[in-house]
């Protein structure tokens, strides 16, 4: 039975978030030098393993068994949000590396081979989930091409040259290569600190479904135009955000979030009426059902909101994300190991946010497992951990592999 070395998982990951660190945290942006550097060193570690060690022509870094048997993925990706969190995605990678050398220091797990890897671009600098997308072959050259950095507008080719990338051929993965993909991550909620639960057992990975609304009222003076007469585009904006609060907790599931990012109002000055506002709205569940329900109710609201504020309303879906159910052994096998290590203190729940393991899960079976976030803290520079969960989640992970290797999921 694997056992891993608690010490050197936090060693390592607290070296993982000397590569860009920022206040308790880390600004590791994609292809910035100090991915780039973090993504080497991973390599390196790596081949130090007996591994062989490569980084394709997208950033994914691999650590590939010399071994014939099919062997089973485990990692996460290694950038970090702009001026955020030292464990999200970070978590997943470590475990992968710390997994495969303690499997390897293992007598009877050394013949069980376990490919740790670090995807490039998870959080969507220029591409979101663009490593697992490639991995999968679910991204297109021209795509690539048109890609540009949602920050300072970069062209990610020119990326890509910088990053020392560029003609390298980015690596497809082969399904009879591979048993299948184990992900790790932060839970990014309070649901597990809440309850009281220390392992959370992923049965789905929502599906995101978000849109562009705008309405054209007529722009005019804000002083001298009746109020009779005005069609002011930001009061049907927020008559609609209304009408949404109203409606959805009626329709939703009961994991169903919704959320208003933004909205912007032309020409946007106190003394104009508002002639066009855009409203970026976004809604998530694990269910497609439940999705496709709130996607009509929202085209009704949206055509009940024009005719009473006299604006004129358009709405596109800009991104329909598929959700995506865990694979059921993979989840036993997490489960019987939470509960070895920590009876009673694991839950199955769906994710909330979105993960490479929804993209991988096209290709190979996969899983995830969740450990606690404090206070629900994620994608801030105050995200942690309590160190003996760190701990545990990786030790469930690597029981969880063993089990899966050694047939007994099946």
């Amino acid at each position: 039975m694997p056992k891993i070395n608690a010490e050197r998982l936090l060693s390592d990951l607290r070296r993982f978030a000397q590569f860009g660190a920022y206040r308790t945290g880390v600004h590791r942006p994609t292809y910035s030098q100090e991915d780039m550097g973090a993504r080497r060193w991973l390599a390196q570690q790596y081949e130090a393993l007996g591994l062989e060690a490569h980084i394709d022509g997208v950033g994914n870094v691999f650590g590939m068994p010399r071994s014939t048997r099919r062997s089973l993925l485990i990692g996460s990706h290694a950038e970090s949000q702009n001026h955020a969190g030292w464990l999200d995605g970070a978590l997943g990678v470590i475990y992968g590396l710390e997994i495969a050398r303690v499997f390897a220091e293992t007598p009877d797990c050394a013949g069980l081979p376990i490919a740790p890897v670090a995807w490039a671009d998870e959080e969507g600098h220029y591409v979101s989930m663009l490593g697992s997308r490639s991995f999968v072959g679910d991204i297109e050259e021209a795509e690539i091409d048109r890609a540009v950095n949602v920050d300072h507008g970069l062209p990610l080719r020119e990326a890509l040259l910088a990053a020392g990338l560029s003609g390298v051929p980015r690596s497809l993965g082969e399904p009879g290569r591979y048993v299948g993909y184990l992900e790790a991550h932060i839970e990014q909620g309070d649901a597990l600190e809440a309850s009281g639960k220390r392992i959370g057992v992923v049965t789905s990975i929502v599906g995101i479904w978000q849109y562009s609304i705008v309405f054209h009222g007529l722009q005019n003076h804000a002083g001298t135009t009746r109020m009779a007469i005005r069609k002011d585009a930001g009061v049907a904006a927020a008559m609609l955000a209304m009408a949404i609060a109203k409606r959805f907790p009626k329709v939703a599931g009961p994991r169903t979030v919704w959320t208003t990012g933004r909205i912007t109002l032309e020409p946007g000055a106190p003394s104009i009426i508002p002639g066009k506002t855009e409203m970026l709205f976004q809604f998530r569940d694990s269910e497609m059902a439940v999705l496709e329900r709130l996607d009509a109710v929202l085209s009704e609201l949206v055509e009940e909101t024009a005719i009473r504020s006299g604006c004129r309303a358009e709405i596109e879906r800009t991104e329909t994300g598929k959700p995506w159910q865990m694979d059921p052994a993979f989840q036993t096998a997490i489960e019987n190991a939470a509960a070895r290590h920590a009876p009673g203190a694991y839950v199955r729940m769906p994710s909330g946010a979105s993960h490479d393991a929804q993209i991988v899960a096209r290709k190979l079976r996969a899983a995830m497992l969740f450990v606690p976030s404090i206070g629900g803290i994620s994608h801030y520079w105050t995200e942690n951990t309590d160190d003996a969960d760190l701990i545990l989640g990786c030790q469930v992970l690597a029981d969880a592999a063993e089990m899966i290797l050694r047939g007994e999921s099946r």
